[in-house]
């Protein structure tokens, strides 16, 4: 599928949300939605066009995002990544010890995303000493299926929004490693910082594909279709730029900021006062999911226009 393709269906197909009851059942629905889709953004998009509430949106989103950290990772994976102080590398007290077989992973994740439904893991692990010359925390990525001996995730109560994604905390005990299964490259720099505006990107999508479906069916407003097409367009530019530039960050800071626009204007508050009660309800109880990492995305945004300003 082109992405002229994906937009004349965000576009011009009747929306038709699916009615599901778990992250497991939207896997199983979307897979081959998903299999036509030509990137990440536009699985998102379309995931997110197909969802009932942000929850799911959100879901196909992660999904996503994953899947252009690590190429060819199960469609029900997560990132392990927060411990107790957080998911700064200076945080990461899991460890990843060499053995004559292999290696050893020991250490405790507090907060991992989609945790009960995954059956694949990328978990976060330290390799080397933080005393060592430059001061730094050396981490790694493990690549390990759920159902290791020595893995065990305890359910965690459901978040006040989007409770119907399921989050976990990840023991893991004296687990074997093998040595291909630790990915190449440094963890932090190569797939954990990375990760954050990958993330962003794809839920971004997945929230734009939602509300184009609310828009439609409740609407439709033509000021604000015309709004989140060019938003859905905008992110899948954005997905073929280098994820690492201060020049991505200051667009897809915009992109938010569009997204704020938009979800703020009276076309919206007019669309959404035709809605179903119960997705209303939900919606209003689910937003702020898309603000919990504000503080993290200014600090992103202040550091790039530093970096820019700086040459």
């Amino acid at each position: 599928m082109t992405l002229a393709t994906t937009l004349s269906t965000l576009i011009g197909v009747a929306p038709k949300p699916l009615v599901l009851t778990s992250v497991e059942e939207l896997d199983a629905t979307t897979a081959s939605l998903e299999a036509t889709a030509a990137s990440g953004v536009e699985r998102a998009l379309l995931v997110g066009f197909s969802a009932d509430r942000i929850g799911y949106a959100f879901a196909g989103g992660y999904r996503a995002a994953l899947s252009r950290l690590v190429p060819g990772i199960a469609r029900r994976s997560c990132l392990a990544a927060t411990e107790e102080g957080g998911a700064h590398p200076r945080a990461i007290k899991t460890t990843l010890a060499k053995t004559d077989a292999g290696f050893v992973l020991d250490g405790k994740k507090t907060w991992v995303t989609l945790g009960t439904a995954a059956v694949e893991l990328l978990v976060v692990a330290s390799v080397a000493s933080p005393h060592e010359a430059d001061g730094k925390n050396r981490l790694a990525v493990v690549r390990l299926p759920v159902a290791r001996a020595g893995v065990t995730l305890v359910a965690r109560d459901p978040a006040p929004f989007a409770p119907e994604i399921p989050h976990s905390e990840a023991l893991f005990e004296a687990v074997k490693v093998g040595p291909d299964e630790v990915l190449p490259g440094d963890g932090y720099d190569v797939y954990l910082k990375p990760f954050r505006t990958i993330e962003d990107l794809h839920v971004l999508a997945g929230l734009t594909g939602y509300l184009l479906s609310i828009t439609r069916r409740f609407g439709p407003e033509a000021g604000l279709v015309e709004g989140l097409a060019a938003l859905a367009v905008t992110l899948c530019g954005l997905e073929s730029l280098d994820l690492g530039a201060p020049t991505t960050h200051v667009a897809l800071a915009g992109a938010f900021a569009t997204m704020r626009t938009l979800t703020t204007s009276p076309a919206f508050e007019a669309t959404m006062a035709k809605a179903d009660p119960d997705e209303r309800a939900r919606f209003d109880r689910d937003f702020p999911l898309f603000r919990v990492a504000e503080r993290a995305r200014a600090a992103r945004l202040d550091a790039a226009w530093k970096k820019l300003a700086t040459g």
